[in-house]
């Protein structure tokens, strides 16, 4: 829309109106290589982030050994049994992410947990290119790159690639390339780009509604019968969000039911548990993002559902910043400033305007200053390109067993055996005996191996392999009669 003519006696407007282009053209005009170059930098930066966690050993989760074995099952077309989450659990009866077997083919090649790692790091990276090519459009070649490059560095992608690995790497490109259609006003391809959200992970279907929801706004006027299909494929995301919980979840799950509930508001958690932390979440996604700017932008409704359901959870680590929990917010919030600065930039208050001139420097400038605190400032420290002796040491150790056997274990060794071993969580093995037992002891919780060994198998005896730099394996000397499948 053209921005109205001010009086002679106004100040010139630091911002001018958004230079109109036709729906193709504006996707393609403004800089069309930046994007690209840009996701090409942020791919390098966050596959290099990912690998120094990963040679030091440093993983902080199981989720990266539980994706590893799914991914390896369906690698070789058998049904994804991540024996982690138990010994045969099928790990659609846990979240619902069939989108993973899209890495099976590369994974076939490359059988290593740093194949997930870099696919991650490139759907990462690749959604820069969404965010950067919808910002230019609207803002402009300059102000779109730099909106580009503070959403790439932005702490929830950070914190994400810092996580190992986890299915949402697929949901982020996909809200960015569905909100870029959105702003475009290319209606039917926002909600194509939105659909397959339902297959990353149970939740995102109401994320899914969400971006129907905005779509119906938007194009309330220009086109109703799109405004009532849109209301149409929100429905549909909410039914897919309830049928996914109620039905397809537990027909895998062995105990035919949502394993979540009770962390979901199921427990019967506060809301106000923890007001503080969220406070504190929400100041994060909108200050250094946006300088709050965002607010003004019905884009921002996107951001609903996954904020509503962490927050009403009753389980602490939802509410704060770690994790991976917020990458798929950066988009939203990015997109939703460059949204808003097309109505602030051309505000009749002077003070507004400039605000909006200036907010593109300003977040590019709090994700650069941020940045020494987060995960891609390991690039800067020479210690992180190399691999630690205590790592050389402990990864000889775990070579000592051989491909194919079966080993319980906890954290630290798990990244360095699932492509190779079926491997238990410690303690859930339910009357499996395994041939090793792996721990990572380095925090002093085992005082006696072989006894705690013991303790987890009356039936079976463990030995003592070996140890060393806190880690301890040990070997089973007895066969299995324990009777366990």
């Amino acid at each position: 829309m053209p921005v109205p003519a001010l009086p002679s006696t106004s100040p010139r407007p630091l911002i001018s109106a958004p230079v109109t282009y036709s729906p193709r053209d504006r996707l393609v005009r403004p800089g069309r290589r930046d994007p690209w170059l840009l996701a090409g930098a942020l791919f390098v930066a966050y596959t290099a982030v990912s690998l120094f966690r990963y040679r030091h050993m440093a993983s902080r989760s199981w989720d990266l050994g539980i994706f590893e074995q799914a991914i390896r099952a369906y690698a070789h077309l058998r049904v994804p049994v991540a024996d982690l989450k138990g010994p045969g659990s099928d790990i659609l009866g846990d979240h619902f992410s069939p989108v993973t077997a899209l890495l099976a083919p590369v994974y076939r090649v490359f059988p290593s947990p740093v194949t997930l790692l870099v696919a991650q790091a490139a759907l990462f990276a690749v959604s820069a290119v969404p965010v950067t090519r919808a910002a230019g459009a609207l803002l402009g070649r300059r102000r779109g790159l730099a909106l580009g490059l503070a959403y790439g560095l932005s702490w929830g992608l950070q914190r994400a690639v810092d996580f190992d690995f986890h299915e949402i790497c697929f949901a982020v490109p996909l809200i960015a390339w569905s909100l870029e259609a959105v702003l475009a006003g290319r209606w039917r391809r926002a909600l194509c780009w939105a659909l397959p959200l339902v297959l990353v992970k149970e939740d995102l279907g109401m994320t899914l509604a969400a971006i129907a929801v905005v779509v119906a706004i938007r194009a309330r006027r220009t086109s109703p019968r799109t405004a009532w299909s849109a209301l149409g494929v929100a429905v549909l995301g909410v039914a897919a969000t309830v049928v996914t919980l109620t039905l397809v979840i537990p027909a895998f799950n062995t105990t035919g039911a949502y394993g979540y509930w009770d962390k979901v508001g199921g427990s019967g958690g506060d809301p106000f548990d923890g007001f503080d932390t969220k406070l504190r979440t929400l100041a994060w996604l909108l200050i250094p993002t946006s300088g709050l700017l965002a607010l003004r932008s019905p884009l921002l409704l996107v951001a609903l559902p996954t904020v509503g359901w962490r927050f009403v959870s009753s389980d602490s680590s939802y509410w704060g910043t770690d994790w991976h929990y917020s990458a798929v917010l950066m988009p939203v919030v990015t997109l939703a400033l460059a949204d808003a600065l097309t109505v602030v930039g051309s505000s009749p208050r002077p003070r507004l305007r400039s605000y909006a001139h200036h907010a593109p420097t300003a977040v590019v400038a709090a994700a650069l200053a941020l940045t020494t605190t987060l995960p891609m400032s390991a690039l800067s420290e020479p210690d992180a390109y190399g691999k630690p002796a205590g790592v050389k040491a402990v990864e000889r150790l775990l070579a000592r067993i051989p491909d194919g056997a079966s080993v319980e274990a906890n954290i630290g060794p798990i990244s360095r055996l699932t492509s190779r071993c079926r491997v238990f969580w410690v303690g859930n093995t339910r009357g499996i005996a395994p041939d090793f037992i792996a721990v990572d002891n380095n925090r002093k919780w085992l005082s006696d191996a072989e006894e705690y060994a013991k303790q987890l198998h009356p039936r079976a005896t463990y030995t003592v392999e070996d140890s060393t730099h806190g880690y301890v394996l040990m070997k089973r000397e007895t066969p299995d009669v324990t009777g366990g499948p």
